[in-house]
């Protein structure tokens, strides 16, 4: 488990219990390896445009075209809410 993270430690805090505890572990190794990335030279802006790219495709080969898009229509509003924003503060 890496300490460096840049993902906020409550990420996925809608998910119930056992879903929760995976999406953590799941993330956790994803923040592992965009550390180890990162200490290779690579850029955050092209990790974050292949992490989006490849996680578009997995939602896509899942749940098909549609599915993921209504998803994605959804996410400028939680956007502009501060859902992604790791530098808030939560009360």
């Amino acid at each position: 488990m890496t300490t460096r993270s840049i993902f906020a430690p409550g990420w996925g805090q809608d998910a119930a219990g056992r879903d929760q505890d995976e999406r953590q572990i799941a993330l956790e190794y994803l923040a592992e390896a965009w550390n180890s990335a990162e200490d290779d030279g690579v850029e955050s802006a092209a990790l974050a445009h292949a992490s989006l790219f490849a996680a578009l495709a997995t939602l896509v080969k899942l749940h098909g075209d549609d599915a993921t898009a209504e998803l994605i229509a959804n996410l400028p509003d939680r956007i502009r809410t501060g859902e992604y924003n790791l530098d808030r503060n939560l009360q």
